[in-house]
Formats: structure tokens, C-alpha cells, sequence
């Protein structure tokens, strides 16, 4: 099945930032409710946006979140510090998000993995940027499992994003990406494939549309985890019909569920 990475928890959004500066704990209590009814499988939680205050507000949100949670945590910074103090608080397995292979990250991230048990994020970037083509992409998520499991994450444990990047700049980066995927999956068939999928439709108009036919593309070709808004009612609809259309919803049973509900409608 499809995993559902919440993305709400993270002080870039006024509303989170301004809740947590004030340790206004019912409104990020609401919030992750909110999101784990919605479906979401994992709450992403970032901190960093308060410059000089992320260690004490990802504690704080932590504390906030863990006692009510039904669903594990991802640890959200670049920071290994911060999350070497996140991952010793939380009672579940949690995911990381994120290593890549970006020298300085790659450096500080690898002796932080080492031994902890954790489902970690590898981003798809190196120190030359953004990958310019679907060898590239492949390429450094071919290093990234490789690497990661020298250091005992299995590769069913880790999550390749290979960064979606806008199609308005080049028409080719939506069909870039997906062949990526399929060859990423063709090599490593236990390996997950999660991310942002926003940056599809950028610089376009009605973006939500485009936003929610790629996501059905990009189940096509083996993602099964995105970083998103759950409550986004209308891309979850889609993401349980297309994984019930690729097989991954025996009986029907997960859109059966979705349309009593109220949370799939036509």
C-alpha cells in the first residue's frame, strides 16, 4: 500500500510557526489528528525554520506529538545534532529525512545512521545539484542504496527520492523522472520511492490537476510513498483509486472504506 508522508508539521508555515513559537500545543495537537485521520502514514516534523531555535522546538513538538501519535514520526533536519537528540525521544522506529550525496551532508549523516535502526530519506543530489537526466538520477540512488547498506540499513529501509523538477522549464523532466523510477525499481526491486511531487506543476496553472494525474504516473512506475498534504482531500482520492486500480488494495477493501467515508466521491 501506498505511504503518506505528512507534510503539515513544519515551522516554514506561518500558522505551525507562529503555534510553535508560542507553545501553542492544541493547535499542532489538531493538526496531526487531523492528518492521521486523513490517512497519513507517517507525520514529517520539521523545526527549522526558527534560526537558533530548532533544537528546543523539535524537542517541543516532540513531546507535543509522540504522546498522542498513532502514526511514527519522520525526524526532518539537516541537522544531525538535532536529530541524534529527536531519535533518542521518540518510542517508534522513525524515518529520517535526509541524507544525499552532497559531500558535506553525505559526511555528517553517514557516522549519525551507522547502527541506528531507521527508515531514512536519500535524496537524489549531489554536489553538481539538481540531476540533469534519468542515468543521473539512477546513478546516485544506485550509490545511495549501496552506500547506505555498507552501514546496515537494508535496502527495504530506504526511501530514494529522485526530486521531481518542474516540466514548465523542459518538457521532458516528467518522463525523465519516471523512467528513473523504473530503473531505480528494476534494480532494486525492495527499495521505496517517496518525495515531493509539487514541483511537477510549477510555474503552471491549475496545478492541483497536474499534481494529481503525475502522482497516478508515478505509482505506475513504482513510487509508493510521497511527501504531501493528507488533507488535501482530492490527491488522496486519487492516490487510493490508483492503488487499488495497480493491485496494492486487495478487495478493494482501502477505496471501499475511502468511499464510505466520505473521502473518495466522484
Amino acid at each position: 500500500m501506498f505511504e503518506v508522508i505528512g507534510e503539515r508539521i513544519n515551522t516554514s508555515r506561518k500558522l505551525v510557526q507562529a503555534a510553535v513559537a508560542e507553545r501553542n500545543s492544541d493547535y499542532i495537537i489538531d493538526d496531526v489528528k487531523k492528518q492521521q485521520q486523513a490517512g497519513a502514514n507517517y507525520i514529517d516534523v520539521n523545526a527549522g525554520a526558527r534560526i537558533g531555535h530548532e533544537t528546543e522546538d523539535m524537542k517541543w513538538l516532540i513531546d507535543t506529538i509522540q504522546p498522542m501519535a498513532t502514526i511514527p514520526l519522520t525526524l526532518d533536519s539537516p541537522d544531525p545534532a538535532v536529530l541524534e537528540m529527536a531519535f533518542k525521544m521518540v518510542e517508534t522506529t522513525p524515518m529520517i529525512n535526509s541524507i544525499s550525496l552532497e559531500k558535506e551532508r553525505f559526511d555528517a549523516m553517514m557516522p549519525f545512521l551507522d547502527g541506528k535502526e531507521c527508515k531514512i530519506i536519500a535524496l537524489c543530489m549531489d554536489d553538481n545539484g539538481m540531476p540533469a537526466s534519468s542515468d543521473d538520477i539512477f546513478g546516485r540512488a544506485k550509490t545511495l542504496v549501496e552506500e547506505l547498506n555498507k552501514i546496515g540499513i537494508p535496502t527495504a529501509s530506504i526511501y530514494v527520492d529522485p526530486l521531481v523538477q518542474p516540466i514548465s522549464t523542459d518538457s521532458l523532466k516528467g518522463v525523465m523522472v519516471l523512467d528513473a523510477v523504473r530503473a531505480i525499481k528494476a534494480e532494486f526491486s525492495d527499495v521505496h520511492i517517496t518525495g515531493g511531487l509539487s514541483n511537477i506543476s510549477y510555474g503552471l496553472p491549475q496545478r492541483k490537476i497536474i499534481n494529481r494525474t503525475f502522482v497516478s504516473l508515478m505509482m505506475d512506475a513504482g513510487m509508493d510513498s510521497a511527501i504531501i498534504d493528507p488533507l488535501d482531500k482530492k490527491i488522496m482520492a486519487t492516490i487510493r483509486t490508483a492503488d487499488m486500480l495497480l493491485s496494492h488494495d486487495n478487495f478493494c477493501m482501502n477505496y471501499l472504506k475511502g468511499v464510505r467515508s466520505g473521502a473518495i466521491e466522484s
